[in-house]
């Protein structure tokens, strides 16, 4: 697989408008745990291996577990996720499946348990960044670097 075309070079100031919002959602206050939580996951539904790498590697740099990490794409059956991540976890997913979701009040409810109206916000625009990333990564097939360790194996 080959990058289709490199973004950065062929329009630079659409990779600043997307970096701007990037940067916005970083300096928003926003739980790190949280944001890697909605990064990764909405990653992997949408088969970003870019993203994916990137995000689980910025994820252990910033001190969260291995298993944390890799127990994420089956959440739903581990003991691993509080009732507050769980909640932002199928927000997550509603908002990144919107097509098939709609977003639904079952998923939106929970997170007024544990989030104010000013998260709830910050978190979806989290959310929707992701998935503008995502799209722009799968689309034009970013690739991901393969770690040395990784070439040995």
């Amino acid at each position: 697989m080959h990058q289709r075309i490199d973004m950065f070079k062929s329009a630079p100031d659409a990779y600043k408008a997307v970096l701007a919002l990037e940067n916005y959602v970083q300096g928003s206050g926003l739980d790190r745990r949280l944001v890697h939580l909605i990064k990764l996951r909405a990653s992997q539904i949408n088969g970003c291996a870019f993203c994916v790498d990137m995000h689980v590697k910025e994820a252990l740099r910033d001190g969260l577990s291995e298993q944390w990490l890799n127990l994420l794409c089956v959440w739903q059956e581990s003991p691993i996720y509080d009732a507050r991540e769980r909640a932002l976890l199928a927000w997550t997913e509603a908002v990144t499946r919107l097509a098939q979701t709609g977003a639904p009040d079952a998923d939106f409810a929970p997170l007024r348990e544990h989030f104010s109206d000013d998260e709830i916000a910050k978190l979806t625009l989290a959310i929707g960044t992701i998935n503008l990333w995502n799209r722009l990564a799968v689309g034009f097939r970013f690739q991901h670097p393969v770690d040395a360790k990784a070439r040995a194996a």
